[in-house]
């Protein structure tokens, strides 16, 4: 007997059968993500070191790419010669990565310790000295209303007693950690960690010197890779967005990376002229910080401003005017200088993509969502507007507002009427 399949029926089971596929993998993800997640831990801590690799080769690519532009000028060599200028301008790379590496650990990281140190060190001194201090400079205010005097004191004892309590929690931790023998026996107890992601870290340098040397050969590798398996189109639009996603986040890491280390420079100058506690530490803080785009400046800003009101209160203020003033310079001269217009995002976007990213993955998904969100806006924004050209649509936005409907002129909004008949 010949069975007859209907076409109609077969598209519908076809579906029925991908869609319940896909809900049983679902459900079995859900069900079980412990296990898949302990495999997928397990797979990148076999990988790290090719991780390692393929992310320091990504960083030193810029690099390794202008040296090369520019080493034969420098030899005065009229022949060009790419396979020295490549070992040459790899081995300079990573030689500066690890020097750069090498000043942080034994120049910068002692500093921080020991700032920290003396923190929880003279605690208890410094808000005695800032209960001094506001005495003092609401002498007139407290004895015209002593209810209000007490009140305050209550709530600064209050404080005290929690800020100094969870200090002295936390104090023999950080004693452990910070001091030369706490932290080598914390390096002892975890040696095998230690010396793991030592490995991982100095078998990725290796990883990265070849990816570096080749890596030419390994773009036209995965280009073939993927013209074997995608149409030609699909192709062109894969790698257009490759080249867009690779410049959108490497001229904003690499922009937003010196602008934040000029930033901390002239930080740490300022107050160094300032006679500010802590230099160190809060030109690090504000560095750090302010590669988090639209909020660094306030993160970075806040704590260092509490730090420097308990330890001398009488230089907060000279210290919030000169943070003040150094964020209005790198916000409108030292900032659009470096970055431009590299992300082409409204302040809503940025603050969205900062928000979710941070919520998500903390102070990295901070820093990597905004140029990743721009990348997302723009791909959604071009094919938007080829859409629409394909419809003979207009594509600027302002011809879709209601007639009557501007947008505000100059930061002042003007009064119109709507029209509220159908269109």
């Amino acid at each position: 007997m010949k069975i007859r399949f209907n076409t109609k029926y077969n598209t519908i089971s076809a579906y029925v059968l991908i869609v319940f596929t896909l809900a049983l993998l679902i459900s079995t993800l859900l069900l079980k993500s412990s296990v898949y997640w302990a495999h997928i831990e397990k797979i990148f801590s076999v990988l790290a070191p090719v991780i390692w690799g393929m992310v320091i080769a990504y960083l030193l690519c810029p690099l390794l790419s202008f040296f090369e532009k520019h080493f034969s000028k420098l030899t005065g060599r009229k022949k060009p010669h790419p396979r020295l200028d490549r070992v040459v301008g790899i081995f300079v790379c990573v030689s500066l990565m690890l020097v750069v590496i090498v000043g942080i650990i034994y120049a910068v990281i002692p500093e921080i310790m020991g700032s920290i140190k003396n923190i929880f060190f003279y605690l208890p001194d410094y808000f005695s000295n800032l209960q001094t201090y506001l005495t003092d400079t609401f002498t007139g205010y407290i004895e015209k209303n002593p209810e209000a005097g007490d009140m305050l004191s209550s709530a600064f004892a209050s404080i005290e007693e929690s800020v100094l309590s969870a200090a002295e929690e936390f104090r023999p931790k950080v004693d452990s950690l910070l001091d030369k023998d706490g932290l080598l026996a914390n390096v002892t107890s975890s040696a095998l960690a230690f010396i793991i992601g030592l490995k991982d870290f100095c078998l990725g340098i290796i990883v990265s010197v070849y990816l570096l040397y080749s890596k030419e050969k390994f773009l036209a590798q995965a280009k073939k890779l993927f013209h074997a398996i995608l149409a030609r189109k699909r192709c062109e639009q894969l790698f257009r967005v490759a080249n867009k996603a690779n410049s959108t986040f490497m001229q904003f890491l690499s922009g937003k990376a010196l602008d934040s280390l000029i930033i901390g420079m002239l930080c740490f100058i300022g107050l160094t002229i300032m006679k500010a506690p802590y230099v160190v530490l809060i030109s690090v803080i504000v560095g750090i910080t302010n590669m988090i785009p639209f909020f660094g400046p306030f993160i970075g800003a806040i704590p260092s401003g509490l730090l420097i009101l308990l330890s001398q209160p009488e230089k907060t203020i000279p210290f919030a005017i000169f943070i003040l003033a150094l964020q209005q310079f790198d916000g409108n001269i030292l900032g659009p200088k470096i970055l431009g217009d590299t992300l082409g995002l409204s302040p809503f976007w940025i603050m969205f993509s900062v928000f979710l990213g941070g919520g998500l993955f903390g102070f990295i998904g901070m820093v990597v969502f905004v140029p990743l969100f721009a990348l997302v806006y723009t791909m959604i924004k071009e094919s938007v507007e080829e859409t629409l050209e394909k419809k003979k649509l207009p594509i600027g936005s302002e011809s879709y507002l209601p007639p009557g409907t501007r947008y505000p002129d100059d930061g002042d909004l003007i009064e119109v009427e709507l029209d509220t008949t159908k269109s």
